[in-house]
């Protein structure tokens, strides 16, 4: 009887250690980010870009979601291939970046034993980043027919006879960011692939001067970035690849809020995540440790400490 007790008893204790063992052994073994500046988390902080994996002028932070997410599933064979102003065309095509650098084709880094791929893009495909800058505004409205930036609105640059240009564009990109898809599985036919949509860095209503648009300007934009959002959870969804929802779990973080709460820069060049300088309208390193989590969190794993 003791002898059969000390048996069960020692393969528990065997079974114990495997299964632990077993949840320690990474999920994913190789993993490739793609992307543009909102996956680079750029930075134009010298001390904080990363080059291990694309050129200097890409602006990849050393602290982006990508990076998070590889140290916390303990994965060592891992590619960044983000890079600011990128869009679909780079995803198979050289970018020349500034300060004389080419990040190679993004594809270029996928490989057949890639298993976990996560994609951020589409918003340079639409022209987002130049319609935000584009509707800054030097004066309040002053009920003039003024354009931006001397007061006027900048909405109306891009509707004119009902058609909203913004819109047109996004689903112009639709076809696009699944054709980026279709191309991932094509080169990495085993990879878990994660779609992961832009943070909710446009507020409810604008706060001029400290990001100085018109209130309508602002709910424009953050209405074209929902449609947006709302078009990369279609593709997925079409697609049949799992989707990263940092929009709706960022409220309350747009770049009207204050340092500290702010996940998205506004217009100030300076930022206090971390200490420095910034890039207006993108993640800052409380922004980026969110997408980390959100990823995480979509793959089962608790969040890291952003480095």
């Amino acid at each position: 009887m003791r002898r059969t007790v000390f048996v069960c008893l020692l393969v528990a204790m065997l079974a114990c250690g495997t299964a632990a063992a077993a949840s320690a052994t990474p999920a994913f073994h190789e993993y490739v980010a793609l992307g543009d500046s909102w996956s680079a988390d750029s930075t134009v902080m010298p001390t904080r870009v990363a080059t291990t994996f694309a050129p200097f002028g890409c602006g990849q932070s050393v602290g982006d979601y990508p990076k998070q997410v590889a140290s916390a599933l303990g994965i060592t064979n891992f590619r960044d291939a983000t890079c600011g102003s990128a869009s679909t065309v780079e995803l198979t095509r050289p970018q020349g970046v500034p300060f004389g650098g080419v990040n190679p084709p993004q594809f270029d880094r996928l490989t057949p034993t890639t298993d976990l791929v996560t994609l951020g893009i589409g918003g340079n495909d639409i022209g987002l980043a130049g319609a935000i800058t584009g509707c800054l505004n030097l004066l309040p409205s002053l009920g003039l027919p003024l354009p931006a930036p001397l007061g006027g609105s900048c909405e109306s640059r891009w509707v004119s006879g009902g058609v909203d240009q913004m819109s047109v564009n996004i689903a112009h990109a639709e076809p696009l960011v699944a054709a980026a898809i279709e191309g991932i599985r094509v080169r990495s036919p085993h990879a878990t692939v994660l779609v992961v949509d832009y943070l909710q860095g446009l507020a409810p209503h604008g706060c001029w001067p400290y990001v100085p648009m018109l209130d309508g300007d602002v709910r424009w934009l953050r209405a074209k970035l929902e449609e947006t959002n709302a078009m990369l959870r279609r593709v997925a969804a079409a697609e049949q690849v799992g989707f990263v929802d940092t929009y709706s779990t960022s409220a309350g973080h747009d770049f009207c809020q204050l340092p500290g709460t702010n996940w998205v820069e506004g217009l100030l060049p300076l930022t206090t995540s971390p200490l420095g300088l910034a890039v207006p309208f993108h993640p800052n390193q409380l922004g980026a440790d969110h997408q980390a989590g959100s990823v995480l969190s979509a793959l089962g794993r608790p969040s890291p400490t952003a480095p």
